[in-house]
């Protein structure tokens, strides 16, 4: 955090609503960004931060500051997710939106229109072999690959361990790998996760 926002923190933790509001503007790219990769849905995900926030606002009495606070936000965030999968899990996950590509994605090939289709085709791949997912390991694998959080960052987040998250992270590369190989794919590569 920088300096103005240790201010605006300590502002709204003394209920001032206005310093809280530029918490919120310093913070909801990062947090709508996460809510969209594990809700797959721009009106799920928006919903999903505006409730973020304000869970994060009527608990700001619970936040420690020695912990980080985009990673305690973060977390609020990713849990509300999980919850929200988990409620609609019977229901197919839409493609329709394509996931927002991981800068690892991004080439000089993705220039022209052949190669902007490519990467489309590859992020459309990419977010139907999340959707596959349980809750939990497809929170672990956009933590870790998209916000590149470490095991303990992701720990944090998740109030879990780090050797359960290897093991969550593990266990997802290699179930996508599965799908990928089932479904007849060539591998593609994001650094750290083969798929």
């Amino acid at each position: 955090m920088n300096s103005d926002e240790i201010v605006w923190l300590e502002r709204a933790m003394e209920g001032d609503k206005e310093a809280f509001g530029q918490i919120i503007e310093a913070y909801q790219g990062p947090v709508y960004n996460l809510a969209y990769r594990m809700l797959n849905n721009s009106n799920e995900a928006e919903e999903a931060a505006q409730e973020a926030f304000i869970r994060a606002y009527t608990r700001l009495d619970s936040y420690n500051p020695e912990r980080k606070f985009s990673t305690w936000l973060l977390s609020i965030t990713s849990n509300y997710c999980i919850d929200i999968i988990r409620k609609r899990r019977a229901i197919l996950l839409s493609i329709d939106e394509p996931l927002a590509p991981h800068p690892a994605l991004m080439s000089e090939k993705s220039a022209g229109p052949e190669g902007q289709m490519m990467q489309s085709e590859e992020q459309r791949l990419v977010q139907t072999l999340l959707a596959e997912l349980e809750p939990d390991y497809r929170q672990a694998v956009v933590l870790r690959y998209w916000y590149d959080l470490s095991y303990e960052e992701i720990a944090e987040v998740t109030n879990s361990t780090v050797s359960a998250i290897k093991s969550r992270l593990f266990r997802a590369r290699r179930y996508l790998a599965d799908l990928g190989v089932a479904a007849g794919l060539e591998p593609i590569d994001v650094p750290g996760m083969m798929v």
